[in-house]
């Protein structure tokens, strides 16, 4: 009997023994054997970069170059240095201006253990644009590291799994659709613009207003009922939370292996937020799904994914049909909002440092529209709101990097990508190439677009404030829409310049933003 018993604990022994042994090659494939041969095959084509630390990659080097910037340029300007410092990517983005300098416009670098090739050469980001393939798909870390943002949505998936989402969502934002929702973006902002009046007349005929604050209300009232049919109020809660958890998500690093798991204040706050936006987006579909009124966005995604569980070959089989309904529905209130109404505060910002222009968008406005509200043709024929919108996303991108990773072995250009490798094309680096946009490509010039995108950029494709090649936003033509919307309503009842609190500084949390809010001075024409 003794003899059974040490046998069965030798037995549970080496069992034990061989699970640790295999968890521990694991981690060293993980973390030192397949990044290495990763950079071995890029390094043999001649593709150099920083020399990575172990487990942290660059991710130390990263944050020493940006702290040193920091410290040695002028992060936070005043009012009057404005016109000097609309190349803020080489303070932001330190780190890329330094290699790119030193090892080429196409370089290489590691965060953790993800190995990324940056590319910052304008006829490979061509060539990126237009590759077709499903092998080229988004970076695993969005869903992992950036899961409790975007799950598995539209906006991080890959593969069959992404078509699929696209087939259901993208028709919703079709420009015919978006026709229809024209009404509703002119309802809400004008609920904002009565708000304004007030605080205008309480001044005494001109207010200081901290616009994005403002912006970011509106545009979620916008999304919330142009896509799930209710009101800001109703997704307030929703909005909030994601914007704490966007800030605090910022504060995390991508690419070291099993730090997402640990229990750090920084990830008890993300998993605690994580919660709480699920139990609200429940919320909102429990009160559409008993709705009878005509199909929004939300009422498609819920169809898909009762379809999903009646034919689940549609779903991954790690995604359940109620993780299907919440990872979407935060990707459409995160993007949906969130960069529409930065976008909006740049671009006042410009038209308040630049009051000729100002002048001009508000008289083109005027001669088109008159006292009427401004409807689809209107809006088209606005074509100086155009331009200094299309300007305003060159200097002022939202979004940083358009980033895709290699689902399988496959090859641009001349250039070999093995499976596993994340390709990162940085947006403000492309947006100020001389080459591409000419000598004055840190000045405010609208008229570089009179001709659109093709008459502005030598290489069109190298312009992507939303995205480039099949993944491009579903949403540009709702978000261009929404803009011109707000922007010709604004203008057509104020006047505003900076207001000398504005402190022009700008942050990369997830998205490029105001650190400290843009403050204008607002008057009633």
């Amino acid at each position: 009997m003794e003899s059974q018993t040490s046998l069965v604990e030798k037995i549970t022994l080496s069992l034990a023994a061989c699970g640790f042994t295999w968890l521990l090659l694991q981690l060293c494939y993980t973390w030192l054997l397949k990044p290495k041969r990763l950079r071995a095959k890029l390094q043999a084509q001649g593709i150099r970069g920083p020399s990575p630390s172990c487990l942290y990659g660059n991710i130390p080097e990263m944050t020493k170059i940006q702290l040193q910037t920091r410290s040695t340029e002028i992060a936070t300007c005043h009012l009057k240095d404005i016109k000097i410092i609309h190349d803020w990517a080489d303070i932001v983005f330190s780190h890329i201006e330094r290699w790119r300098n030193e090892y080429g416009p196409i370089f290489m670098y590691s965060a953790g253990c993800m190995q990324v090739l940056c590319i910052t050469d304008p006829k490979m980001v061509k060539e990126v644009s237009t590759y077709t393939g499903l092998n080229f798909g988004k970076p695993s870390y969005l869903s992992k590291d950036r899961g409790p943002l975007l799950g598995h949505g539209i906006l991080s998936s890959s593969g069959l799994y992404w078509v699929h989402q696209r087939k259901i969502i993208a028709p919703e934002f079709y420009i015919d659709k978006v026709k229809g929702m024209l009404n509703l973006m002119v309802e809400s902002t004008f609920t904002m613009l009565k708000s304004w009046e007030r605080e205008v007349e309480k001044g005494g005929g001109m207010t200081e207003i901290k616009v994005d604050d403002d912006l970011r209300r509106l545009s979620a009232d916008i999304i919330s009922k142009a896509c799930f049919g209710s009101s800001y109020s109703q997704g307030e809660k929703i909005f909030t939370t994601l914007g704490v958890l966007q800030k605090t998500m910022s504060k995390s690093n991508v690419g070291v292996p099993g730090l997402r798991y640990l229990p750090t204040k920084n990830n008890r706050e993300i998993w605690k937020l994580e919660k709480e936006i699920k139990y609200e987006i429940v919320k909102v579909v429990r009160a559409q799904s008993g709705a009878s009124r005509e199909k929004n966005l939300l009422q498609l995604i819920l169809e898909a994914a009762k379809n999903n569980r009646d034919n689940d070959h549609d779903m991954p089989k790690n995604i359940s049909p109620d993780k299907f309904i919440v990872d979407n529905c935060k990707n459409i209130y995160f993007a949906g909002h969130e960069t529409t109404a930065i976008s909006a505060s740049w671009c006042l910002m410009l038209l308040a440092e630049y009051p000729v222009w100002q002048a001009q968008v508000r008289a083109e406005v005027l001669q088109i529209c008159g006292d009427k509200v401004p409807d689809a043709d209107m809006l088209r024929n606005m074509k100086v709101l155009t331009m200094v919108i299309q300007e305003a996303l060159r200097l002022y991108p939202p979004v940083a990097y358009v980033v895709r990773e290699a689902l399988e072995d496959m090859k641009l250009k001349s250039i070999k990508i093995p499976k596993g490798i994340n390709v990162q094309i940085v947006i403000p680096v492309l947006h100020r190439l001389p080459e591409l946009w000419g000598p004055d490509v840190d000045h405010f010039n609208p008229v570089r677009f009179a001709k659109g995108i093709t008459g502005a950029c030598r290489i069109p494709q190298a312009y992507m404030p939303f995205g480039v090649g099949t993944r491009i936003c579903v949403g540009q033509h709702f978000a261009m829409v929404e803009l011109k919307v707000i922007l010709a309503l604004i203008v057509s009842r104020f006047s505003f310049s900076l207001s000398p609190a504005y402190q022009h500084s700008l942050v990369f949390r997830l998205v490029i933003e105001p650190e400290n809010g843009i403050y204008l001075h607002v008057k009633r024409l």
